[in-house]
């Protein structure tokens, strides 16, 4: 039985091939070319791949990609300590506001490809796929600060759906400034070199058992995205990833999830990969559904 998933792992732990590597390159000089095209938008945005593709652990077949355009005007959002607010750090309102932003990214991409090729949803722009490119979604991005009671910040990124709140995250350094600390791309690629290249290996095996177990109807996987599969197995210590076999690997690390999964205090300290974000604290509903399928997982291959 282990020899025959190591056999299978062994293909999944693997990059996308050439071929589905050229499609995602094309869509991501296609999105820069949309974007770069508009005089507007040119003039004030980063554009920056995220999401599983920039971060190594995208999926064979399963390789759809984030590209993030952040906003580089004074438009940003904040956090601030208890009791502070604007006035404490002399931050002052502006004028064009992020759904502003948002829409002139949709009219440069709508420009680019036509309105049937873009579908405006509530966190991004989803860019349909065709021969030449894979399906995308550009999400427009501002600055987040995080502020401390001495007036310094760090800085991730942020974007506000358009049924309202706010999604901040950490994806990588964006600038090379003491503001943008390391976040979710740096510390990935560290534990990946720190354990032999095997961490992104196994997050893309768990990601393609997840999606097998999926397709033949595991209801366990179903409140599980790739996301979760590749903060899970960032949680697993590199001790995990030293086997002779990636069966070994994979039985090493979901042992290590399931034990510590059984009870909160045991990973209530988990973080997301970039370490600015608690991965599970105080939601206890969501550390069953993560015990659930790792067990399901360990279950299916054989894992006793």
């Amino acid at each position: 039985m282990s020899a025959t998933w190591n056999k299978c792992f062994a293909s999944w732990a693997q990059a996308p091939s050439q071929t589905e590597t050229d499609r995602i390159d094309n869509t991501i000089t296609a999105i820069k070319k949309a974007l770069a095209a508009d005089p507007k938008v040119a003039s004030m945005t980063k554009v920056f791949v995220q999401g599983s593709y920039r971060n190594r652990v995208n999926v064979r077949q399963d390789s759809d990609i984030d590209i993030g355009v952040l906003y580089t005007g004074n438009l940003f959002g904040t956090h601030y300590p208890p009791g502070k607010a604007d006035a404490d750090f002399n931050v002052i309102g502006v004028d064009y506001g992020y759904s502003h932003f948002k829409n002139d990214i949709e009219k440069a991409l709508v420009s680019r490809f036509g309105r049937a090729a873009v579908n405006r949803g509530d966190k991004a722009f989803d860019i349909h796929e065709n021969t030449y490119r894979v399906d995308c979604d550009v999400v427009p991005l501002m600055v987040h600060r995080r502020y401390s009671d001495d007036g310094t910040y760090i800085c991730g990124t942020e974007l506000q759906p358009d049924s309202g709140g706010r999604i901040i995250n950490w994806p990588e350094r964006l600038y090379d400034t003491h503001e943008w600390p390391r976040q979710h791309y740096e510390n990935g690629n560290t534990k990946n070199n720190n354990t032999s290249r095997a961490y992104r290996g196994v997050v893309r095996i768990v990601k393609k058992l997840r999606n097998i177990m999926d397709e033949e109807g595991v209801p366990e996987t179903k409140p599980i995205k790739g996301f979760n599969v590749e903060c899970l197995v960032w949680n697993a210590p590199n001790n995990c990833f030293i086997h002779a076999t990636w069966y070994e690997d994979v039985s090493a690390v979901l042992n290590h999830l399931s034990f510590h999964l059984s009870s909160m205090p045991l990973c209530e300290e988990w973080g997301e990969v970039s370490e600015w974000k608690y991965l599970l604290k105080n939601d206890d509903t969501k550390r069953k559904q993560f015990e659930a399928f790792v067990d399901s997982a360990r279950r299916y291959i054989g894992i006793t």
